[in-house]
């Protein structure tokens, strides 16, 4: 391929193969065949943000291919690179927060990003390549996408918006109909149990203000996390519906577009106990809606079709650990066999599962971890 540099010089460029051989391409004096533009693009696309950054540099008609909405768009959609954060306190700085960006292999720590807050400490969710995340105590909401170091501060939900109201269950992501982003928090007044009331509020991205949305319908309560979990469109949040014998479990899920909830039901309750069960924690994995049912995974393969949940795998018995399967979330799976797992009552620290030959090996980085892929998008920001 012709283009032209940012000093209107003519530069070709030969077939890319990989991001170390563009790079070296790249840096080469010599004549070099031409690629039509289409192959370009493909070629491009493919490739980690990190070079795509660097890229924008080469000429102007790159600039303008890598900025566009539609490549940004191919980019998100074609990427395989996913991320693991996990947020660290500092030890010189009492409220200074480090996130660890960790490329597919969890052993290696590829970036070291700071940012200030009191209790900027709560993963709220993530999607398309953007964390949120969230002082709780004070309603402070913020972007972030580690991929291309931006943040954009939320309008502040303040006191007086809520009150003395709890925070009981939030969330964040993308209404795909009318591209854009949303954050959710689900509040709980104060008063005795029968006189309590749970109602919603909700920030569009682009508005300067939180919205008031409907009564949250479900007499019900979060189970181990009060982060939702985003997959397919709903936000999604495991919970618990006490009855005067028993108590039952489901998943209450929130419409991004609808602004509207539903519920969701577990696997059959003839497979699993769904009144009395010990359960992990709500994921994704390969696009579906994944739970922890006592030491086995499942996933849903058809969101919102409850004949669709099947079993993956089993959680073996790990020799030094105890045998309790609460709190387990399982964040991300690796190749065909090998999954990342988090449990604040295991370890403190993040754990790689192999479940075909139940071997575990422990990483050096904490449990407070959210798990995203690697994106262009900026129009957030």
């Amino acid at each position: 391929m012709v283009c032209e540099d940012n000093k209107g010089n003519n530069a070709v460029f030969c077939p890319l193969l990989t991001d170390e051989t563009i790079a070296g391409t790249l840096a080469s004096s010599q004549s070099l065949p031409t690629l039509p533009f289409d192959l370009i693009v493909e070629i491009l696309c493919r490739l980690t943000v990190k070079f795509l950054l660097q890229f924008r540099c080469v000429c102007k008609s790159w600039k303008s291919l890598i900025s566009s909405p539609k490549f940004v768009k191919k980019h998100l959609r074609l990427s395989t690179t996913r991320l693991v954060h996990t947020l660290t306190s500092s030890t010189n700085q009492s409220h200074n927060y480090i996130l660890n960006s960790i490329f597919n292999d969890v052993s290696t720590n590829v970036a070291l990003l700071e940012y200030h807050s009191k209790h900027l400490d709560h993963f709220i969710g993530s999607c398309n390549g953007i964390l949120c995340l969230a002082d709780i105590y004070d309603g402070l909401f913020r972007l972030w996408n580690p991929s291309i170091r931006k943040f954009k501060e939320l309008p502040h939900l303040k006191k007086h918006d809520y009150k003395n109201d709890n925070m009981m269950m939030y969330g964040f992501g993308h209404d795909p109909v009318l591209d854009n982003y949303k954050v959710v928090v689900v509040l709980r007044s104060h008063g005795h149990l029968v006189t309590k009331k749970t109602y919603g509020k909700v920030y569009t991205l682009g508005t300067n203000f939180w919205k008031n949305i409907e009564e949250f319908p479900f007499g019900c309560v979060a189970v181990q996390q009060r982060s939702g979990t985003f997959v397919s469109g709903p936000i999604n949040w495991l919970v618990s519906r006490m009855y005067p014998t028993r108590r039952q479990h489901f998943i209450a899920s929130f419409d991004l577009r609808n602004e509207s909830y539903q519920e969701v039901f577990l696997p059959d309750c003839r497979v699993v106990d769904v009144y009395n069960l010990r359960l992990g924690a709500l994921g994704v994995l390969r696009d579906c809606l994944c739970l922890v049912f006592r030491n086995d995974v499942w996933v849903m393969k058809e969101y919102g079709n409850h004949e669709s949940w099947t079993k993956l795998f089993a959680i073996t018995y790990m020799q030094d650990l105890p045998i309790s399967y609460d709190n387990i979330k399982v964040l991300n799976i690796f190749g065909d066999n090998q999954v990342l797992l988090k449990s604040t009552e295991w370890t403190d620290k993040l754990i790689v599962y192999n479940f075909k030959n139940c071997t575990y090996k422990y990483t050096k980085f904490g449990n407070s971890a959210e798990v995203c892929g690697e994106s262009l998008i900026s129009s957030c920001f």
